[in-house]
């Protein structure tokens, strides 16, 4: 039976994990040094997150659908600006640590709803770990002088300026919990280390093979939670007995890299399991040493898991259309991205589902496609509500943006673009002076041509 029945509709689901005490945090954390203009905190973050989920071939047909939603549902309150570049400019001078408030109050939401129905292992009466995914993508922007200059390059030579995304997301439902954002040669783990404070009691921060090292996995367990990390062959590992790794299953280790024994640092001790597979082992080291506290096929499920986080960079690039940012400012960029992250976390919270089993809530990942089709039809209910003269300034505005034949002041090409042979104009033609002979032949094919017509 289920039991989580969240509201589908856009405006239900903001209700839902947004309180009004959450929006007055996130207001005490904007601080203005202006009076508030048509944007306020809430017009935007509205707009900006109805944009993320809503639909549209264009930045400007998303403005204008998701501003009408807001209007529609908010006939009380004052109208914003009518245009995308007043929300634009309003959009870039919010600052970043007001979205980040919001995003905390999520946290704080996905605490009490999400988190005890996710913890595993623990021993008998011994409260569980929490498993969450850490991994990370980047996001392609466009080539604006800015975002080039500022960014740089990240992959390939000439290739786009991007901005990279780490996230740490509860498994197995793939509702982000936290993320972090940088340049797109930015470390995948200097952002887990940034990002530690907002785990939950007993963490269990389960990564691919690339987040391995002495610092990272102390300040994990300085931080109160454990790690649970693939292994590879670049792993070098210490026992006090022999093993054989024809038998071996799991056991302690030391995990001591030559930096950290040059440094005099101490070993960390640790556990390998291994988990056989058809095509490969995968072999696992985590700090959870005690067996009853984090068993070898809760462990193995945990990592299998991860995937998960994949998964739900599949849905933020693909079903939100984040593959390529629309920003062409690094503020605004970073906002965009902060924005439809919490939309991406609004929309996998609403796809989880919790299933009562016995005496326990268990949740599972729902759908989030059928989820966000569920909204985008809610939101055309929505603007149902408008009055006539709304709906018709609406239409307008529609057609407007969809039909835009914009008035070209400079060359089609303002740039050089990597990859790209340049346009070369073609050359004047070449005329040449007619000799007797070919006189003759054209006069002689004139002459026949007259004579067929007469």
């Amino acid at each position: 039976m289920r039991t989580n029945a969240c509201a589908c509709s856009f405006r239900g689901l903001l209700s839902q994990f947004l309180t009004p005490e959450d929006w007055r945090q996130a207001h005490a954390a904007w601080r203005p040094k202006q009076a508030p203009s048509r944007w306020g905190l809430q017009a935007l973050a509205w707009v900006a997150l109805a944009m993320a989920l809503g639909t549209g071939d264009s930045q400007e047909e998303r403005f204008v659908t998701a501003r009408a939603v807001y209007v529609a549902c908010h006939q009380r309150c004052r109208r914003p600006g009518a245009t995308l570049q007043g929300f634009l400019k309003a959009l870039a001078r919010l600052p970043v640590p007001a979205l980040r408030a919001l995003a905390g109050a999520l946290r704080r939401h996905f605490l009490r709803q999400f988190v005890p129905a996710l913890r595993v292992g623990g021993g008998p009466g011994g409260e569980g770990w929490v498993p969450l995914a850490c991994d990370g993508t980047r996001l392609e922007c466009p080539r604006g002088e800015e975002l080039q200059r500022r960014l740089g390059q990240a992959g390939n030579a000439d290739s786009a300026p991007t901005v990279y995304l780490t996230t740490l997301v509860l498994l197995p439902v793939g509702v982000p919990w936290a993320w972090r954002l940088g340049k797109g040669t930015a470390y995948e783990q200097e952002h887990l280390r940034r990002l530690l404070p907002t785990l939950p009691e007993r963490a269990l921060v389960v990564a691919d093979a690339f987040f391995q090292g002495y610092d990272l996995f102390a300040a994990i367990t300085r931080a109160g939670a454990a790690f649970l990390v693939r292994l590879s062959s670049r792993s070098h590992l210490y026992t006090a007995d022999g093993v054989d790794l024809e038998k071996f299953e799991e056991g302690p280790v030391y995990y001591w890299p030559g930096p950290a024994r040059d440094a005099g640092r101490p070993p960390l001790l640790a556990r390998v399991l291994r988990v056989r597979g058809k095509k490969a082992d995968v072999w696992l080291l985590t700090s959870v040493l005690e067996r009853e506290q984090l068993g070898h096929k809760a462990a193995a499920q945990a990592y299998r898991w991860r995937w998960r986080n994949e998964g739900l960079f599949c849905t933020y690039k693909r079903r939100l259309a984040k593959a390529k940012l629309q920003s062409r400012t690094v503020r605004l960029a970073h906002r965009e991205a902060e924005t439809s992250m919490l939309a991406l976390a609004l929309l996998m919270a609403a796809a989880a589902q919790a299933v009562r089993r016995g005496a326990a809530t268990v949740l599972i990942p729902g759908s989030p496609r059928r989820v966000l089709l569920r909204i985008r039809g809610a939101m055309q209910t929505d603007l149902r509500r408008l009055g006539p003269v709304q709906w018709q300034q609406y239409q307008i505005a529609l057609e407007r943006v969809r039909d835009e034949q914009r008035e070209r002041h400079s060359s089609k090409v303002r740039q050089h673009w990597p990859r790209r042979s340049e346009h070369k104009p073609p050359k004047p033609p070449k005329i040449r002076v007619m000799d007797d002979k070919l006189k003759a032949l054209a006069e002689k094919a004139l002459g026949a041509a007259a004579g067929r017509t007469c």
